[in-house]
C-alpha cells in the first residue's frame, strides 16, 4: 500500500465470535467491501464514518491550473472553467485491513515483521501470536487521520496493542499522551491503546510513517 500502516499486536488468536464482530465492524464502516479470506478485507471507508469532519464548503472546487491557452484570449465560458478541477475529492479512503499469523494467513509476513523484538515484547508483556495490519492506500493527511481512527475502532472490538512507527522528534510528544504503554527502538516506535491512537490523531504534531 502507498499510505501509512498501523499494526495491532494480539496476545492470542481471535475467537470465531470476535472474528465475526471484527467482520461486522468492517462491513458497517465500508462503502466498498471485499473479503479475500476470513479476516482479510479490501475496503473503502468514507472518512465521515470514522468521525472525520468534512470542513469543505458545499461548492468546494479544487485548484487546477490549466496553462494551455498561452496568449490566446478566452471566452467567458472557457474562463469560468480554467483554474478548477471539476472532479470532487473522493473521501472514500482505500484500505487493506487484515489479520495475519499462524493458521489464518500471511504467516511469512507476520514472522518477518515480528522477528527479534525483545524490547517490544517486554513492554507488551506478551509475545504476539497474531496481528492485524491497517494499511491505507493513499498518503494524504486525511489518510493518516483515518488510519489512526480505523485502527482504534478495530481495537475496540478485538483488543490488542497498537504499534506505531514514529518520525524524528515525535517521541517526546507521544510520551505524554494518554494510553501510551512505552516507546522503544531508540524512540522510533510507540506502543499504546486505542485511547492513545485517538489522542495522537488529535495532536497538532500527528503524522504516521508511510
Amino acid at each position: 500500500m502507498s499510505g501509512p500502516t498501523l499494526v495491532i499486536e494480539l496476545a492470542e488468536p481471535l475467537s470465531p465470535s470476535v472474528l465475526r464482530e471484527f467482520r461486522a465492524l468492517i462491513v458497517g464502516l465500508s462503502s466498498r467491501f471485499e473479503e479475500k479470506r476470513p479476516g482479510f478485507f479490501d475496503i473503502n471507508v468514507p472518512a465521515e464514518r470514522l468521525g472525520v469532519e468534512d470542513g469543505r464548503e458545499e461548492d468546494w472546487r479544487k485548484p487546477f491550473p490549466l496553462p494551455l491557452l498561452g496568449d490566446a484570449p478566452a471566452g467567458p465560458e472557457l474562463t469560468a472553467l480554467v483554474g478548477f478541477n471539476p472532479q470532487r475529492e473522493d473521501w472514500r479512503r482505500p484500505f487493506l485491513v487484515y489479520l495475519m499469523g499462524p493458521g489464518v494467513g500471511d504467516e511469512s509476513t507476520f514472522e518477518a515483521e515480528h522477528a527479534d523484538e525483545p524490547e517490544v515484547e517486554a513492554v507488551l508483556g506478551f509475545r504476539p501470536t497474531h496481528a492485524v495490519n491497517v494499511s491505507a492506500g493513499c498518503n494524504r493527511e486525511i489518510d493518516h487521520v483515518a488510519t489512526g481512527l480505523l485502527a482504534a475502532a478495530v481495537m475496540d472490538v478485538i483488543g490488542g496493542v497498537a504499534k506505531a512507527e514514529l518520525l524524528d522528534g515525535q517521541a517526546p510528544v507521544v510520551a505524554g499522551l494518554p494510553g501510551v504503554l512505552g516507546i522503544v527502538d531508540d524512540d522510533w516506535m510507540a506502543l499504546g491503546s486505542a485511547e492513545f491512537l485517538r489522542a495522537w490523531v488529535r495532536h497538532p504534531a500527528f503524522r504516521l510513517v508511510k
